[in-house]
């Protein structure tokens, strides 16, 4: 199976400090070890880096700069990155009509277009119901995945 990384498990996978932190780092283990290939791709490492980099205050994590740097060179190392399409924006448009997409949720519409690009049916995220609306991607939590 081929699984997208979505930025709010890859942060909690990064942060120590985060709850999530032992399930989220368990369930990209355990798919990476039953040989499934967990993708990450230039949006979600963007958005990683946008929080990572954010002051606690503003509902970041703080990292200086050279952590925030080093995230996402272990990032890198860490994960496959899927390429952008020459044709994302199209691919994104389409995809914006066919389900009605609008405001904050055109970000995920974006995630869910790449994927379809790719033939990646899976999504690894602490939020399942922003991609439920996507009949051909399958929205899972790192519970779900510490569960079967």
């Amino acid at each position: 199976m081929k699984l997208l990384l979505d930025s709010n498990v890859l942060l909690r996978w990064a942060d120590s400090r985060a709850p999530e932190y032992a399930q989220c780092t368990e369930a990209v283990t355990r798919l990476a070890e039953a040989s499934n290939i967990v993708y990450v791709c230039a949006q979600v490492i963007i958005e990683s880096y946008v929080v990572a980099s954010r002051p606690v205050k503003a509902n970041g994590l703080g990292f200086t700069i050279t952590e925030a740097r080093q995230l996402i060179g272990d990032v890198e190392e860490s994960f496959p990155c899927l390429p952008e399409p020459s044709d994302i924006g199209k691919q994104w448009s389409k995809l914006m009509m066919r389900y009605s997409v609008i405001g904050k949720q055109a970000h995920d519409a974006r995630i869910a277009a790449l994927m379809l690009a790719h033939g990646v049916t899976h999504l690894l995220t602490l939020n399942p119901t922003d991609f439920a609306r996507y009949s051909d991607i399958t929205a899972v939590t790192p519970q779900e995945i510490l569960h079967q």
